[in-house]
């Protein structure tokens, strides 16, 4: 392979893609923050992409990393690709617009779909896992007041990407989920107890907005399940880690 380097946020210095690839993985995330005068919930990254991309000869198939955050918080229940998106941070907007976006490139001839993808781990990924936390003794929510989450290994996540690019389906969402049905703080207990490391405290949500920074809040205050039916009989994925469990003993 011959790497060719560009900036999405200099739209020249991709133009040289435009024509070469036949099958586009888009991974890049949307800016953590705009410009002064800039729609907020708007992605120039992915935008910047697809117009790049409809210069010349289009693609084959285009797949799209976006995440789960998506659907805002659902309060547990279990979520099926086909729920109507519910963006509550301006992180999740962009992700939203950036899924619109290539939507469009689908509707021009590109077999265009999108994977929804929650929390990333691998114990060889930096922070991929919960260690660092637990050492640091930072607390989770109690049992009344905490959320469900959802995980993928890095490594079923990279094989997911390659299923899409050649099995996707036009205009189709996935959910590149694991089969872990747990709350966070029951997902840190259990990397503690595999770590050997001693399980953090459980505290209030009054409490932890207190004493927890406002990143941290934020995936506290979303709750939803994954539903992964699409992923394995339509990608025809096979989960080498279906749960948290198998992935984090590495680690």
């Amino acid at each position: 392979m011959v790497p060719l380097i560009g900036n999405l946020d200099a739209p020249a210095s991709v133009r040289r893609l435009a024509g070469l690839a036949t099958r586009v993985l888009h991974l890049a995330p949307p800016p953590s923050a705009v410009a002064e005068g800039v729609d907020p919930s708007r992605d120039g990254r992915t935008s910047t992409l697809v117009r790049t991309l409809r210069l010349r000869s289009l693609p084959w198939s285009l797949v799209y990393g976006s995440t789960s955050g998506v659907y805002g918080d659902c309060d547990g229940a279990w979520v099926r690709e086909t729920r109507a998106v519910r963006p509550a941070t301006a992180r999740a907007k962009r992700r939203v617009d950036a899924e619109r976006s290539v939507r469009w490139l689908g509707r021009a001839g590109v077999r265009a779909s999108v994977l929804r993808i929650p929390g990333i781990y691998a114990p060889d990924r930096e922070g991929g896992t919960p260690r660092a936390r637990l050492e640091r003794g930072t607390p989770v929510l109690r049992a009344e007041d905490d959320v469900y989450t959802n995980h993928i290994h890095a490594d079923d996540l990279a094989r997911a990407c390659i299923a899409a690019l050649w099995r996707g389906r036009a205009q189709r969402v996935v959910h590149a989920s694991d089969d872990s049905d747990l709350r966070m703080g029951d997902y840190v207990d259990l990397a503690a107890d595999l770590y050997g490391l001693p399980r953090p405290p459980r505290i209030s949500r009054a409490d932890a907005v207190q004493q927890l920074p406002a990143t941290t809040m934020s995936f506290m205050g979303e709750s939803r399940r994954l539903d992964n039916t699409r992923l394995k009989r339509e990608l025809r994925v096979t989960l080498r880690h279906p749960t948290v469990q198998t992935g984090l003993a590495g680690g």
